[in-house]
């Protein structure tokens, strides 16, 4: 069975992430989905509600699952799955110098574990969830890059 963690804050939740979920799918038996907390970084969402907002956006693929993993080493995480394959999405070559060195990182940690990169489609390559909350944050409109349960959770967020 192919098994994959496909890692991230998730806060919230874009279309391009769901574009490399759904993608990443089709490529492996089992894919996790894993929300944790990037510690350079203050979250918008709980993670309760990022959990709820990404398990929401992926709820038609049957053999997705949104986990949670907030003290341990993503690769860690991956052995401990059963999973054989670190799942990461590029939006832009910016992307790219970060990732690659994640990917080596973790290669020495952890050799049986390999990174696998899906480049983010052309309609959301410039995705970001950052973006999305500043747009909001002026109440710009989302709608056309986020799941419809983040729109209202942004708007939420904001109306406050």
């Amino acid at each position: 069975m192919r098994v994959a963690v496909y890692p991230g804050s998730f806060d919230p939740v874009t279309n391009g992430h769901v574009d490399i979920i759904r993608r990443g799918a089709k490529l492996f038996d089992k894919l996790y989905v894993v929300l944790g907390k990037n510690v350079s970084k203050q979250s918008l969402f709980t993670l309760e509600e990022r959990i709820d907002l990404t398990s929401k956006a992926v709820a038609d693929l049957a053999h997705v699952e949104v986990i949670v993993s907030e003290d341990k080493l993503t690769v860690d995480l991956a052995k401990s799955m059963g999973a054989s394959v670190i799942l990461r999405g590029l939006r832009a070559a910016t992307d790219f110098e970060y990732e690659f060195t994640m990917a080596m990182t973790n290669a020495k940690l952890s050799p049986e574990i390999e990174t696998v990169f899906l480049t983010a489609d052309n309609e959301h390559m410039y995705l970001s969830s950052s973006m999305m909350k500043e747009i909001a944050k002026f109440s710009g409109d989302v709608s056309n890059f986020v799941p419809k349960g983040v729109v209202d959770a942004l708007k939420e967020k904001f109306d406050d």
